[in-house]
C-alpha cells in the first residue's frame, strides 16, 4: 500500500544561535558555537558551560507577541518559533484540519524556583497546561498533544504527527519541541556526573559529558505538497524502540537503538546502502557515544557520514530531536555536510565516519536518531524529492 507522503513545508529554530533557521544554519556552517562558560549562580554554584538564549534578544523579540506578560519565557519561546514558521504558509492555526505537538522534558520547571514563584498560578508547570496556553493562543479548536519521553521527545513527535497525517486525521500538524536550562535540569545531570566542564567532544577518545542547551524547534508537516518550492524534503520512515537496560544508561549492546534504525528504514522502504548522511544523538558521554558506535555498525551504517550538533548548541532536551532535525533537513537542500564540533580522535568502539570538516556532497536521505533515559530510542528518515 502507498504511503501517503508527509512533506515538511516551514521550519524555525529558536537557540543561541540565533532566532532563525536561517541565522543557525549560518553560523553552524561557520562552525561557530553557542556553548559558552556562564557565570549563573542562580543555575549552578560555579561556572558552567551551557548553552543560553540572550535574555535581550528575548524581551525585544516577545514584543510581537499580544500581552508577552502573561506567558512564560519557554511559552514565549514555543509562541515565536511556530509564529516565524507558519510565516512561511498559508496555513490558518485556528482551523480543525491543524494540530498542535508540542514536546518537552521539563516545560515550565523553572517556575517552580524561588525567584518565580508566584509569577504565573502553580498549574503552569504541569506540561498539559503549558500546552493549553500555546494552543489558545493560536485559537486552535484542538487538544493539543504533549510527548514528554526524555531526550527522544522531539523525534518521537515528529513520529506520532507523521501516523496521524497518514491516517489523515489532519491536514496539518505543527510540530514544536523546547527546554530550558534550569536549576532543576542542571542539578539532575550533575547529579549522574554527566556535565563537562569544558565544550563537549562527542565520539571523541577525551570526551566527559554533556553541555546543556536550550531553545525551541518547530516545523509544519503537512499531507499536502507545497506549491512553487524547489528543494522539498519529506519525512519517509520513523521508528521507537526501548532497550530495557536501566533508567538512566543505554544498552550496552547498541540493541536497542538498532532496532529503531532497522524500523525506520523499513518504514521508509528503504535500505542503509541509500543513506548519504545521519545527525545522530551525540551527547559526548561515555555510555552513550559508544552505544551509538555499536548500534551504527549493527545497521551497516559505519561508513555513512555522521555529526553530532551538541557541539554548537549543546544538548537542547526535548528540542533537540527537533532542532537536529531541522539543520539536518537544510544539509540535504543545500548539500551540506557540517563538521561535528569538538571531535579530534576517534574514542568509540567500533569505527564510524565522524565529519570532520565542512564541506558539499550531493545528498538525498538523512537518518536522524536519538536515545534518552529510560532506554528510549527513536529514528527518522529524510529524503529530498527529485527537482523537476
Amino acid at each position: 500500500m502507498t504511503k501517503t507522503p508527509i512533506y515538511i513545508i516551514a521550519d524555525n529554530i529558536i537557540s543561541s544561535l540565533g532566532f532563525t533557521t536561517k541565522a543557525n544554519v549560518e553560523q553552524i556552517a561557520l562552525e561557530q558555537t553557542g556553548v559558552q562558560c556562564h557565570n549563573d549562580f542562580s543555575i549552578y554554584p560555579n561556572p558552567i558551560w551551557v548553552s543560553k538564549i540572550e535574555t535581550a534578544a528575548l524581551s525585544n523579540a516577545s514584543q510581537q507577541l499580544e500581552k508577552p506578560q502573561n506567558y512564560s519565557k519557554l511559552e514565549q519561546l514555543f509562541l515565536l518559533s511556530i509564529l516565524e514558521a507558519a510565516k512561511a504558509t498559508e496555513i490558518d492555526l485556528s482551523q480543525e484540519d491543524t494540530l498542535i505537538i508540542i514536546a518537552s522534558t521539563k516545560g515550565n520547571i523553572d517556575l517552580l524556583e524561588h525567584k518565580n514563584q508566584g509569577k504565573f498560578p502553580s498549574e503552569r508547570v504541569q506540561l498539559g497546561t503549558m500546552a493549553a496556553q500555546i494552543q489558545q493562543y493560536f485559537n486552535n479548536p484542538n487538544t493539543p498533544l504533549v510527548v514528554c519521553n526524555a531526550c527522544i521527545s522531539g523525534v518521537l513527535a515528529m513520529d506520532v504527527a507523521k501516523r496521524l497525517l497518514r491516517k489523515k486525521k489532519y491536514k496539518n500538524i505543527i510540530v514544536t519541541g523546547g527546554d530550558l536550562v534550569t536549576e532543576f535540569t542542571v542539578s539532575g545531570f550533575q547529579s549522574f556526573k554527566a556535565m563537562s566542564d569544558a565544550p563537549c567532544k562527542p565520539y571523541d577518545k577525551n570526551r566527559v559529558g554533556i553541555n546543556l542547551g536550550e531553545g525551541v524547534g518547530t516545523v509544519i508537516l503537512s499531507t499536502e505538497q507545497p506549491l512553487n518550492t524547489t528543494n522539498i524534503v519529506t519525512i519517509d520512515g520513523g521508528a521507537s524502540s526501548n532497550d530495557a537496560n536501566h533508567i538512566s544508561g543505554p544498552s550496552r549492546t547498541g540493541d536497542g537503538l538498532f532496532l529503531a534504525i532497522q524500523k525506520a528504514l523499513k518504514d521508509a522502504n528503504c535500505t542503509s546502502d541509500e543513506i548519504d548522511y545521519m545527525s545522530m544523538h551525540g551527547t559526548a558521554t561515555p555510555y552513550n557515544d559508544e552505544m551509538e558506535s555499536k548500534a551504527i555498525a549493527l545497521a551497516n551504517l559505519q561508513e555513512v557520514p555522521l555529526n553530532s550538533l551538541k557541539g554548537y548548541i549543546g544538548h537542547t532536551l526535548g528540542a533537540a530531536g527537533l532542532i537536529e532535525s531541522i539543520i539536518a533537513v537544510h544539509a540535504l537542500k543545500n548539500n551540506m555536510l557540517y563538521r561535528s564540533l569538538g571531535f579530534d580522535e576517534l574514542g568509540v568502539p567500533k569505527a564510524i565516519n565522524v565529519i570532520q570538516k565542512t564541506s558539499t556532497k550531493p545528498l538525498n536521505k538523512c537518518l536522524k536518531t536519538a536515545s534518552g533515559f529510560g532506554g528510549c530510542n527513536a529514528a527518522m528518515v529524510f529524503s529530498k524529492l527529485p527537482t523537476k
